[in-house]
């Protein structure tokens, strides 16, 4: 299936006046890590040096992650002329830097990376969806509709890659579980929150990692519902191989989204 373009977007279909301000300094944040995917595609080619295969899948990969970018920064600027995508994204890039040098993964084996990288895409894929049914503005619900269609088919093809390298490097179930943990503790790392200061902040005063990370979070966890991280937790089962539905995939659900509702009402944050 050919993928869409950002001259299929309806973007005549635009109505400022249901723009969600929250929303929009989501998408301003998005569209700086979503561009980014350049550098995370150099960085998977040097790991996968060997499996060319796979290295023309994260090309591919990799342009449509950052038509993603174009295509909210194009809404943020529609909601917003002042929003200057370039300035925001070369102040981003100027502090997040990755190693793309490096021919071993940073999660110690190819199958830990394959792994870390479907838990990102169940993130996103689930993070679109609920942007997608919250927005009332036409042009952002049908962005992010396409762009969480777009992270299922990237979840997939993670998967299927790390099926090709498990077993032979065996990973484990802890070693498994570990880099899942891993790789949701990095959602309080400097990127996401570096990208809300940046592209909404930035000349407001010196950026604070848990200030403006709980900023963002508190927004984007405002639009899930709990079929969201029902999902998510499903997903990231079948990435580490449990079971995908059952008991212990339901609690972790009700857990998730408990925690998610709780971090919305306690953020401090929640007017920057």
């Amino acid at each position: 299936m050919e993928h869409w373009k950002l001259e299929d977007v309806a973007w005549s279909a635009f109505e400022p006046e249901k723009v969600d301000p929250d929303m929009l300094k989501l998408a301003k944040a998005a569209s700086l890590v979503e561009y980014n995917a350049g550098d995370y595609a150099e960085y998977l080619k040097h790991v996968f040096h060997d499996d060319p295969e796979f290295q023309s899948a994260a090309v591919i990969w990799a342009a449509e992650e950052v038509q993603h970018g174009k295509a909210l920064a194009r809404w943020a600027r529609m909601a917003d002329p002042e929003f200057d995508f370039e300035k925001c994204f070369k102040r981003f890039t100027d502090k997040i830097k990755l190693p793309i040098g490096t021919e071993h993964s940073v999660r110690g084996s190819r199958t830990g990376e394959l792994i870390a990288r479907c838990i990102i895409e169940v993130g996103t894929s689930s993070y679109y969806s609920a942007l997608a049914g919250a927005a009332e503005e036409p042009v952002m619900r049908e962005i992010c509709t396409r762009i969480a269609a777009d992270e299922i088919r990237h979840f997939k093809l993670f998967c299927r890659t790390m099926e090709r390298y498990q077993p032979a490097e065996r990973p484990g179930l802890i070693a498994r579980v570990r880099i899942v943990l891993d790789r949701l503790s990095e959602t309080d790392d400097d990127e996401l929150a570096y990208a809300y200061y940046v592209a909404n902040h930035d000349g407001d005063g010196p950026f604070e990692r848990d200030v403006f990370g709980n900023a963002y979070k508190s927004r984007a966890y405002s639009y899930y519902h709990h079929w969201h991280v029902q999902r998510m937790v499903a997903m990231t089962f079948k990435a580490i191989g449990l079971k995908p539905t059952g008991l212990l995939s339901r609690l972790m659900a009700r857990i998730g989204f408990a925690t998610m509702r709780r971090r919305v009402r306690r953020s401090s944050a929640a007017s920057i």
